[in-house]
């Protein structure tokens, strides 16, 4: 398999993560400062403490994604690795994050790091159980689950604006979106989820079982690969 990465921007957003996670730490600190010693000034504590708590937020999104290794690119590549060479995985190189090009198809893999159970039932995919410690962590020691059916339908759009700039749009292959859950310590139940969803140890075969079927053919990766070469 061959990996191309985008070492410039992983550096540069690890140290925008680093750098807003003590920014938080010195506002968070400011504000408790202020409630103690001036409570008179307790607006500005609130004003503070909120600030701090979204630029913590903000610094744990950016360091998940980007500062803590291994990272969720080094994930996939380290799951992924030993599938033939016919494949290509794209790192921040894309229009999307995460982009697997091979004989399965087109894939835009859209990962996910929550730990605990994560299920889809009721048409939306949601986190639960774990009692008061396991929602506390949710809250301020995770991100919430969010949308991954919007995550998927942004991916497609963004990936299908992309091809119809450089290719006629016939000729526009099969995008297909995966969710790929990286934390070994996921207890995932996919149910009837119209989009694919499988821990990081599932999806190298699940590539090389779509790799006998033959979704893309070698001229037809060789084409859409040329069109990243040109970025």
């Amino acid at each position: 398999m061959k990996i191309i990465k985008n070492e410039k921007i992983i550096s540069r957003n690890s140290k925008i993560g680093q750098w807003t996670s003590l920014g938080a730490l010195v506002v968070l600190g400011l504000g408790m400062y202020i409630s103690f010693a001036k409570p008179e000034l307790f607006t500005y504590s609130i004003v503070c403490l909120l600030i701090g708590f979204i630029m913590t937020q903000v610094g744990m999104y950016m360091g998940n994604r980007w500062g803590r290794s291994p990272r969720p690119d080094e994930k996939l590549d380290a799951g992924l690795k030993g599938l033939p060479g016919e494949f290509n995985m794209y790192h921040y190189t894309s229009p999307i994050s995460h982009l697997l090009i091979g004989p399965s198809g087109l894939w835009a893999l859209i990962t996910y790091h929550q730990k605990g159970k994560v299920e889809f039932t009721k048409n939306r995919w949601k986190m639960s159980g774990g009692g008061f410690m396991q929602s506390y962590m949710r809250i301020f020691g995770q991100e919430s689950i969010g949308r991954p059916d919007l995550d998927a339908e942004n991916e497609i759009i963004t990936l299908r604006k992309f091809f119809a700039k450089k290719m006629d749009e016939n000729s526009i292959p099969e995008i297909k979106p995966i969710l790929v859950f990286t934390s070994d310590d996921v207890e995932l139940e996919s149910g009837d989820s119209p989009i694919p969803a499988m821990k990081l140890k599932q999806l190298k075969e699940f590539m090389r079982q779509g790799s006998k079927n033959r979704a893309l053919t070698p001229d037809q990766i060789q084409k859409i690969t040329s069109l990243f070469d040109q970025e």
